[in-house]
């Protein structure tokens, strides 16, 4: 999935600034394959990370805006001393997904998360799940880069599921809301591989904050606004059937037709654009990882 809200309302925001408590963590880097379309054979490649914190917890996200941190700052202090704002679209790649999934341990419970407008501000929403995943371990091993694995397959959001895992790694834990194998899944796919993802690398991340520069300039707060699963469903998709529905009744005349210092056109001509921006990006994928909900076997008792 793409980027929640653009980089011209990162500049908007960019004088806001909050600070996240810091930590330290196993960063794991994979690498996902997927295809965004059911009925399209092309793929798409991210690179998502699994951050395994030493507060007992792990954080699953996509790496693009991080990873870009150092050229956002450079850019908004620029802004900031210039006093005019820039189309940071230019310069800056989007990430293809806004979700994150949090694992708590060692109960393992899971927290899927996401983001959407709530007037000016950006609201965290997010559902959570006791999810248990039957494994079937198998005797196959192979060399997962440079890892000893050993294979395992389980069915999951109306999918199966084949995963190597690697006890060299002693972290039961794996991208998105796979866990429990002994060892870190170093690779995952689908049967008829819509998703795919493979360990890359990992690093220790001292002074590790959860959240990005443009989370913390736009106040993104890492409290999350809990919800069932379904009034999640229902809010996430209002949100993408209308992004500036909570916004518009905010806008006055007068202010939607207020040039931006730095930028060709009104705050209007830009918020047009960017509605058809998320329009776009939500009708281009239809094919989400998990099919249906998980089964009442799956549930944790």
């Amino acid at each position: 999935m793409k980027k929640l809200f653009s980089v011209f309302l990162i500049a908007l925001f960019a004088f806001a600034n909050a600070q996240d408590g810091k930590e330290t963590a196993n960063r794991f880097f994979y690498e996902l394959t997927f295809k965004p379309k059911k009925d399209s054979a092309k793929l798409d490649k991210v690179i998502t990370i699994l951050d395994i914190t030493d507060k007992n917890r792990s954080i699953y996200q996509d790496y693009t805006i991080i990873s870009q941190d150092s050229i956002m700052k450079v850019e908004i202090e620029a802004m900031k001393k210039a006093g005019i704002m820039k189309d940071l679209s230019k310069s800056l790649k989007a990430p293809k997904i806004t979700s994150k999934v949090y694992k708590f341990y060692p109960g393992m419970k899971i927290q899927y998360v996401d983001k959407v407008a709530n007037g000016f501000t950006p609201t965290t929403i997010g559902y959570s799940e006791d999810l248990k995943f039957n494994w079937n371990i198998l005797g196959d091993k192979q060399k997962i880069g440079e890892y000893n694995a050993q294979k395992a397959t389980t069915e999951f959001g109306g999918r199966t599921w084949t995963a190597w895992f690697s006890t060299d790694i002693p972290f039961q834990d794996g991208p998105y809301k796979f866990y429990g194998l002994p060892g870190l899944i170093v690779k995952i796919e689908d049967a008829d591989k819509n998703y795919s993802w493979i360990l890359q690398g990992n690093k220790k991340v001292k002074d590790y904050t959860e959240l990005s520069y443009a989370d913390n300039l736009m106040n993104v707060s890492a409290k999350v606004n809990e919800l069932s699963r379904e009034k999640f469903e229902k809010t996430f998709s209002d949100f993408k059937k209308d992004p500036f529905a909570s916004v518009r009744p905010m806008m006055t005349q007068e202010m939607m037709s207020k040039s931006i210092p730095g930028m060709d056109g009104t705050i209007g001509d830009m918020m047009k654009k960017q509605e058809k921006h998320y329009k776009e990006f939500y009708n281009s994928n239809d094919n989400p990882i998990e099919k249906v909900q998980a089964s009442s076997a799956q549930k944790k008792k």
